[in-house]
């Protein structure tokens, strides 16, 4: 049986690709646990990590499946945020590497959450970002209201969410919803080379800049800087450091670990 998540790896660089084009890569929630178990593993054989899908699909959503039945008095939609995606969300936030979402085709449902909550999101420009809860009777989930509202305003974020309308990639990408638009052809190449110059990078600086970024959605001016004080003093105890600042003063391109 083919696995619904390929895991490939080049260099330091691994590349976890959601595989099941029949469906544009809609996720079970069999699937979104394998793909938090291999994005885990990746924290310790990788020091970037690209999620892709294929040329139709970087995902179309949660898979919805025959199983699924309103009628049933037990029956409760929100059971496999709370069983398997909410998990790999939180699994993308905690990531101690960076992580560069490669789109190509539709993102859309929790498939669209799971590329907008990564650190650089590189599109194609016939990619588009759809919000379709909406057609189903039920809402956004992945965090998409969080990751919207703060990326692109509540007001782009409510259009969104309440018309389902298809965002193309290009519009995304001028509202700041993306990173990089780049031909279809070159998403994932493009994406590669970020994820790869990523991970020559201070690693366990990057992780805390990470952390911190994310903190910074939803703390306090006062709390945040505090956590930057705390986070400095951890980064500074790391060789990288030392690294960086010899090769600053030796004017030479540092090696980090």
């Amino acid at each position: 049986m083919t696995s619904a998540i390929l895991r490939e790896q080049a260099g330091d660089v691994v590349t976890l690709r959601l595989n099941t084009p029949s469906t544009r890569n809609a996720l079970t929630p069999e699937a979104g646990h394998e793909l938090t178990d291999l994005l885990q593993a990746a924290h310790h054989t990788a020091r970037a990590v690209v999620i892709a899908g294929h040329s139709r699909a970087f995902c179309s959503g949660m898979a919805l499946s025959a199983t699924m039945n309103p009628s049933d008095p037990h029956y409760d939609a929100g059971a496999p945020l709370e069983m398997a995606f909410n998990p790999l969300m939180r699994a993308i936030q905690e990531s101690p590497v960076p992580i560069v979402a490669a789109v190509r085709g539709a993102a859309a449902g929790v498939g669209a959450s799971i590329a907008l909550a990564c650190d650089i999101i590189v599109a194609g420009e016939t990619a588009y970002f759809l919000q379709a809860f909406r057609r189903v009777g039920l809402v956004p989930d992945g965090g998409a209201a969080f990751l919207l509202s703060h990326s692109i305003g509540r007001v782009r974020a409510m259009e969104l969410m309440l018309l389902g309308e298809r965002l193309a990639a290009p519009t995304a990408f001028e509202w700041g919803l993306i990173s990089r638009l780049v031909p279809d052809e070159d998403v994932e190449g493009a994406s590669l080379a970020i994820a790869s110059q990523l991970a020559t990078g201070p690693t366990a600086a990057l992780g805390l800049i990470r952390k911190a970024a994310w903190a910074a959605l939803s703390s306090e001016w006062r709390t945040q800087l505090e956590l930057e004080r705390n986070l400095q003093h951890e980064a500074g105890q790391h060789r990288d450091h030392a690294e960086g600042l010899a090769a600053f003063m030796a004017k030479r391109e540092p090696v980090f670990s």
